[in-house]
């Protein structure tokens, strides 16, 4: 949406003057949230397309779910727009009930007609996020079949294929794709059947807490409240997200009160302002992992006692005590920490004799050379200098190739590597199957199969009984049985040696102002500003 250039010159020069005024004296306005970011990332708006931990952030403002995690207890799901839902006998169908009180920003009443379509059509463009419900089975086809609208305030979700219907459910609280849209608005701008996806890069169309008012590219997102807000209007009258990419800035911005909040501060920055009482930090475990991950490929790491060697040549203490702070905390499991049914780690420890030994019953006993592909970035670019020095304690030889994002991961898509530090997992779905499926999970090992999406198959690690196994705890309906048949599996993948190896799970670090109240992040980056405000 845009406003009139000579208000937004009146709003932006309002929301910035900040940085004029003497340090000392520095304040931003008290009925606006300013938050620093880089916004290198976030080239679309459209929930259908746009992925990205910063956009969902943006669009969880302007935007609202069927239900959504508790931030403070993300196990524990929340109804939305939807009052409550129920689950059929068999598992196969959820029925949702919409609040009968909810409008779009546009003025037009939300119904669940809106709900099917908004994620019909992430079927139908067929974009990024289209991939997390085609592993349900839905598609273009037959999406109008299973998702449904009987009447106005009724939508119905029916299941293509068996799975487990929390799933579903933590899905649909997280997916940055299960956001739900203004039918009519969207269709209003719709140019040549694209379902309004060009204009929806750069506008929204939702019932969130915020309004969008502008967004420049690389520049600006500018947000008022929207004062019939179903749940209550925002506490305050404005959210200005400013596209900040050095460290060093966002650290003396809101040292000095010019920002009320900053994202992506690098550690050492994040460190020399623990001492200050005007700034706090907030950290968020996000469900994806830092890991080595072993091409088997490579005749080398198909033998289970190279990667039984390599395992024992990481040093996960070390890497996570100098390297992760503010990046990461050990986890040496697929799953995520605090899960139900995470086993405890395996206490894996640097342990060189051991590898060596491994090393020269697999023919190895003067090791090898390899390569480790790795992004030119902290925390990657540590991970891989400490690997590289401790596999040459038992002879393997690795050199390391930095490259662009594109590059080190399409290598990985492409199945042509030796060996990556990269990062990945489920989504924020707090579901065992979330993860196994990304980073175990292989059912077709064939190069022609394709299947990109699964990390398993990225590396060539193929296990059929593994595959059965987190296929049948996926459907099994006893909640014990399944905790148990997911302990099982971590014990199984353990012995066989999956071929990415965990080594930290991803933290994110927020600097926040001392007067600023009410924030909370979200570990599935939809944290929601309308209970933010200042204690002024």
């Amino acid at each position: 949406m845009s406003i009139l250039p000579s208000l937004w010159a009146r709003l932006l020069a309002a929301a910035l003057m900040v940085t004029a005024v003497p340090a000392a004296f520095a304040k931003t306005p008290a009925d606006q949230l300013i938050v620093g970011m880089s916004m290198a990332n976030l080239l679309s708006l459209d929930p259908a397309g746009a992925t990205g931990l910063d956009v969902a952030e943006v669009n969880a403002n302007l935007y609202d779910m069927l239900l959504v995690q508790d931030a403070a207890q993300p196990d524990r799901l929340v109804p939305a727009l939807a009052q409550h839902w129920q689950v059929s006998d068999d598992r196969k169908t959820l029925t949702f009930t919409l609040r009968p009180d909810v409008h779009f920003q546009s003025g037009n009443r939300l119904t669940a007609q809106d709900v099917a379509w908004s994620l019909q059509r992430v079927l139908k463009l067929n974009l990024a996020l289209a991939s997390t419900w085609k592993a349900y089975g839905f598609t273009a086809q037959n999406a109008e079949q299973y998702l449904r609208a009987p009447d106005a305030s009724t939508f119905v979700l029916e299941l293509p294929r068996p799975t487990d219907p929390q799933l579903l459910l933590n899905t649909l609280a997280t997916s940055p794709s299960a956001f739900i849209l203004d039918r009519q608005t969207v269709l209003a701008h719709q140019k040549n059947n694209d379902l309004g996806a060009a204009w929806l890069v750069t506008h929204a169309a939702g019932s969130g807490a915020f309004v969008l008012n502008d967004w420049r590219a690389n520049d600006v997102i500018l947000m008022s409240r929207f004062d019939d807000y179903w749940g209550g209007p925002a506490k305050l009258k404005r959210v200005v997200m400013r596209n900040m990419s050095e460290s060093q800035t966002l650290r003396l911005m809101i040292e000095r009160g010019d920002l009320d909040i900053a994202k992506g501060v690098s550690a050492p920055d994040i460190a020399a302002l623990q001492r200050n009482t005007r700034v706090r930090t907030e950290t968020l475990q996000r469900a994806t992992l830092y890991y080595v991950a072993l091409s088997m490929k490579q005749p080398m790491f198909a033998d289970v006692r190279v990667r039984q060697a390599v395992r024992f040549l990481i040093d996960y203490q070390g890497i996570n005590q100098t390297v992760m702070p503010y990046y990461g905390v050990l986890n040496q499991r697929p799953l995520p920490l605090g899960m139900a049914a995470r086993l405890p780690d395996p206490g894996y420890r640097l342990n060189v004799e051991q590898a060596k030994a491994l090393l020269a019953q697999a023919g190895y006993p003067n090791g090898f050379t390899t390569t480790i592909r790795v992004l030119a970035e902290p925390p990657f670019i540590n991970i891989a200098s400490s690997l590289q020095a401790t596999l040459a304690l038992a002879g393997i030889r690795a050199s390391i190739l930095t490259g662009t994002g594109n590059q080190v991961y399409g290598a990985m898509r492409e199945r042509n590597f030796d060996i990556i530090v990269g990062r990945g997992g489920g989504g924020a779905e707090r579901h065992p199957h979330s993860s196994l499926r990304t980073l175990v999970y292989n059912p077709d090992n064939r190069d022609e199969a394709r299947l990109s999406n699964f990390q398993g198959w990225r590396t060539a690690f193929y296990s059929p009984d593994l595959n059965q196994q987190i296929e049948q705890a996926e459907v099994e309906p006893d909640a014990a049985r399944q905790q148990a048949d997911y302990q099982h599996i971590q014990t199984r993948l353990d012995e066989q040696v999956g071929a990415i190896l965990p080594v930290s799970q991803m933290t994110d670090t927020v600097l926040v102002y001392a007067d600023v109240a009410g924030y909370q992040g979200h570990s599935a980056a939809t944290t929601r500003y309308k209970d933010v405000y200042k204690m002024r």
